[in-house]
């Protein structure tokens, strides 16, 4: 029987790197593989955009499905082992973690131990059940929150801190709690959106996401305009397709509070918008980007910042009846603010003006052309405005 369970079975074997998977991950192309040899797979120069065994191609950006179930059955099948077998060390990482191991990593992480914190990140990144063992830890938000606050902590230590936290889900009450006690959360997150570490970079503006969505009212209007301008920077950047989804949620539900609007504008979010929407990015990142620029075009600062970019006012114009109704609703009601505050009035007027030479007017007069079946039919457009408009 020993000899028997130690002959590791064929699928639960990465068809790259024929090794015993530790984090099976699931392609939309429905193989399965280890995380990380499919991301070197990804990663590789060349840039091979298709699946190994299958050969069809990827779409760029796209995220890795955990596996769970398949993870479940490899650990079961890993505790059947026994000790001392042929594959008994290559098995033993992926034995089930105990409750108590869990409870001694987490009293090494309140020391700040590197080691430690970053086997919890692992666990909670590992399986469904090892990161509610560990949820189920008693102060194990307030013992992390620690960490990333602390002053003597090393910066490893806080971003692994920081990875830990954003892999968890924190009951609201929790995250009232921790923000709450810390007072110098967000200067922290802001010194890890900072890192050179794009990895940690992406769980800061998770956490940041977290907290955002959470509305913790003291805790988001107390926010300063260096964490506002990290969060843009990672939607500028490029992080990850995640990060990016992450950073466009968060700087939605920051939108409304206090003066973050005009901060956000003052980061540059308005042009890293524009920029991330002429890359043509996926739906749901298409509608996420116009959903903060409808909200920041509500201030003068937005829409004098989306005028601005020579792509501006086009890219969203192009994005209507292209993308999907919720794209195209929100596309619409950017380009009708533009209309409602004066913006093609001004255009108009652009096209009679001995102020303007003909490559200005040239220029007014595409934009008034291209969005003509939405500014025409404004409301916001007066009579006289509507009869300078071109035909």
């Amino acid at each position: 029987m020993a000899s028997a369970a130690a002959e590791v079975p064929s699928y639960f074997v990465c068809p790259i790197s024929l090794q015993l998977m530790r984090d099976p991950v699931t392609l939309p192309t429905g193989i399965s593989y280890d995380r990380a040899a499919i991301a070197r797979w990804l990663a590789a120069p060349g840039a091979r955009r298709t699946c190994p065994v299958t050969r069809q191609p990827l779409e760029h950006g796209l995220e890795l499905t955990p596996n769970h179930t398949l993870r479940r059955l490899i650990q079961s099948w890993a505790a059947s082992v026994s000790p001392g077998s042929a594959v008994d060390e290559e098995v033993a990482a992926l034995r089930p973690v105990s409750s108590d191991e869990v409870a001694s990593l987490l009293s090494d992480a309140a020391a700040a131990q590197v080691g430690a914190l970053r086997r919890l990140r692992e666990l909670a990144a590992e399986c469904e059940d090892s990161r509610a063992m560990l949820e189920s830890q008693g102060g194990v938000f307030d013992v992390l929150s620690r960490v990333v606050t602390s002053g003597s902590a090393c910066s490893t230590a806080r971003e692994e801190a920081v990875g830990v936290l954003a892999s968890l889900r924190i009951p609201e009450q929790e995250l009232i709690g921790v923000s709450t006690r810390h007072g110098n959360l967000a200067e922290s997150l802001t010194a890890v959106l900072r890192s050179s570490n794009l990895q940690s970079r992406a769980h800061a503006v998770q956490l940041v996401r977290t907290l955002a969505d959470a509305v913790v009212p003291a805790w988001v209007i107390g926010l300063n305009g260096e964490l506002l301008a990290e969060v843009v920077g990672v939607v500028r950047d490029r992080v990850s397709a995640r990060a990016t989804k992450a950073s466009l949620h968060a700087l939605a539900a920051l939108c409304p509070y206090g003066r973050h609007r005009v901060k956000i504008v003052g980061a540059g979010a308005v042009a890293a918008l524009v920029e991330l929407l002429l890359d043509e990015p996926e739906r749901r990142v298409c509608e996420l980007a116009l959903a903060v620029l409808d909200r920041l075009c509500t201030c003068a600062e937005g829409r004098a910042e989306l005028v601005a970019h020579a792509a501006g006012v086009a890219v969203v114009g192009k994005k209507v009846l292209r993308v999907s109704e919720a794209a195209s609703e929100r596309a619409v009601r950017v380009l009708q603010e533009m209309a409602q505050c004066g913006v093609v009035g001004k255009l108009c007027l652009a096209l009679r003006s001995e102020q303007c030479g003909v490559k200005t007017k040239e220029k007014a007069h595409e934009v008034l052309k291209l969005h003509s079946r939405v500014w025409r039919a404004s409301p916001c457009l007066s009579p006289s405005f509507l009869a300078l408009y071109p035909s």
